[in-house]
């Protein structure tokens, strides 16, 4: 085949440098991006953390003079200029980008789908959260279950081999306040592979007896190695009674007939009545199946909000939260040095490098800039088209899709998507997730259409006020949406109902 040259014309997309931090900024959390700016901090010594500014960021317009601005978009250009010949992608113009930044990424760019850049995983939705949080309460430290215990511990004056396996087992305890491993790996643990059969024996025996120390502590109920005994701890130190004893019997033998509200069997196997069984029922049921709950730390729990929603007015009003937002500046005392070496050998040719990283960092501020921009205007679009949720709460929420605020904010719904993940938002109702407040829409005998947020909060509604001697089906709960107007299939009752965590009618039913 006789080889020739050929000269075509085609539109393609290139990304810069700069438009890729841009968006990967864009999708990052507030962790992940406090951990950016920590880097970066780290890699450019143009950039500096201002911990005493009053604004997240100083305007540079503020803080230099018409002749140092000069010299600064002199040193961009340059800047430019040489980091372009190293890329792959051709640059854009640092005068366009400088003027229409926000334009040219909004309306130009990002209106395309850029498949080559990787969303980050979307992390956990909280919700409850109230609006009422204060850094300084969430700095407070609260005790661990294992120093609770040491405390204990240390006013039981025993000897010192107790002690040691006493403490050896607070180490092995899980969030919950279980033992993670039997007493018998423990052993095998502390003592290695070349331990002899009789060692291992005393040593268990050593720590059998610390066990029965530690499950005398409190909370009750601490040191169990399952569900059952955990249960039986508790029922144990309340006083004795008839209940308790056959609390403890079902506890012990016939916890799963419980879970399955098997009068009969139950019956059948204590040989209690229906009215001693329902006593010991309220016994187990006032029990702590994990008792280290109250001290698991809370700050694993907390969702800081990026952006705070606040009364304005008649109305609402999106503002960012400035505890999330990093204060960054230019050193100046290193940029006044390039610009003052511009022109003469005292950079030892070393000036397109260190503009490059000056320019770097002008870009990097600006892109935080720009993603909290478009997070506080995602945020007011959501707030306005979700106006009667700020109200009545979830009952009131609509139906609303990525496309509706794409289309109105004039961006991608790639865009849309990447604001909305793992950025949350601090309302009257507590504290939820951008994605939370978009859901899809079910039809309705008025012609309309209902949110499906809407109707699992109809559904948790009905399951509260329902007779638990005779709770709820979902064919009835179906019936009883559709008699509302709401078009709802049992199968769809059934995956909201899992959902919202409630249980199937026939365990939700009282003995």
């Amino acid at each position: 085949m006789k080889p020739s040259l050929q000269v075509r014309l085609s539109q393609h997309l290139a990304l810069t440098p700069q438009l890729q931090q841009s968006i990967r900024l864009l999708q990052l959390s507030t962790l992940e991006l406090h951990q950016e700016v920590e880097q970066m901090l780290e890699q450019n010594p143009f950039l500096e953390a201002d911990e005493d500014a009053p604004a997240p960021f100083e305007p540079l317009a503020e803080r230099t003079s018409p002749a140092e601005r000069a010299g600064e978009q002199e040193s961009e250009r340059a800047a430019e200029s040489g980091s372009d010949a190293g890329d792959d992608a051709p640059g854009l113009d640092s005068a366009e980008l400088g003027t229409t930044e926000r334009d040219d990424w909004e309306n130009g760019t990002e209106r395309d789908d850029f498949d080559g850049i990787g969303e980050a995983p979307s992390k956990s939705a909280g919700a409850g959260e109230g609006d009422d949080f204060d850094g300084q309460e969430r700095d407070t430290a609260m005790p661990t279950l294992q120093d609770h215990l040491r405390q204990q511990l240390m006013g039981m004056r025993l000897p010192a081999e107790d002690a040691a396996a006493v403490s050896v087992l607070i180490e092995s305890l899980d969030d919950d306040g279980y033992l993670a491993d039997p007493i018998e790996e423990i052993a095998a643990q502390l003592l290695g592979p070349e331990a002899s059969p009789e060692e291992l024996e005393d040593l268990v025996d050593k720590l059998r007896c610390g066990l029965r120390f530690l499950q005398s502590m409190e909370p009750t109920g601490v040191g169990a190695a399952n569900l059952p005994e955990c249960l039986t701890l508790q029922l144990r130190a309340l006083p004795r009674s008839e209940a308790q004893m056959v609390a403890i019997i079902v506890c012990k033998q016939h916890l799963d007939l419980l879970a399955r509200r098997d009068l009969k069997k139950l019956t059948a196997a204590t040989g209690a009545d229906e009215e001693l069984l329902k006593q010991a029922q309220a016994l187990i049921v006032a029990c702590e199946p994990k008792p280290g709950r109250p001290f698991a730390r809370a700050e694993a729990n907390i969702v800081v909000p990026d952006v705070i929603v606040q009364k304005s007015g008649r109305g609402w009003k999106v503002v960012l939260n400035p505890d999330v937002m990093p204060r960054l500046r230019i050193n100046d005392l290193y940029a006044n040095a390039i610009r003052q070496g511009r022109g003469s050998n005292s950079l030892n040719g070393a000036g397109a490098g260190l503009n490059a990283r000056l320019q770097e960092a002008r870009w990097f501020m600006k892109n935080i800039l720009q993603r909290f921009d478009t997070i506080q205007r995602v945020s007011q679009a959501i707030v306005e088209r979700q106006k009667a949720f700020f109200t009545h709460g979830e009952i009131a929420m609509k139906p609303l899709v990525l496309r509706e605020i794409a289309d109105e904010l004039g961006l991608h719904e790639s865009t849309i998507s990447r604001v909305t993940t793992a950025k949350y938002m601090a309302t009257p109702f507590g504290t939820f997730e951008l994605k939370y407040f978009f859901g899809s829409s079910l039809n309705t005998d008025a012609g309309g259409n209902a949110s499906s947020t809407a109707v699992r909060a109809l559904i948790k509604q009905l399951v509260a006020a329902e007779d638990a001697a005779k709770p709820l089906s979902d064919s009835q709960i179906s019936q009883m949406l559709e008699e509302q107007g709401i078009q709802v299939a049992r199968r769809t009752v059934a995956k909201y109902r899992e959902a919202l965590k409630i249980a199937p009618a026939n365990l939700r039913k009282a003995m």
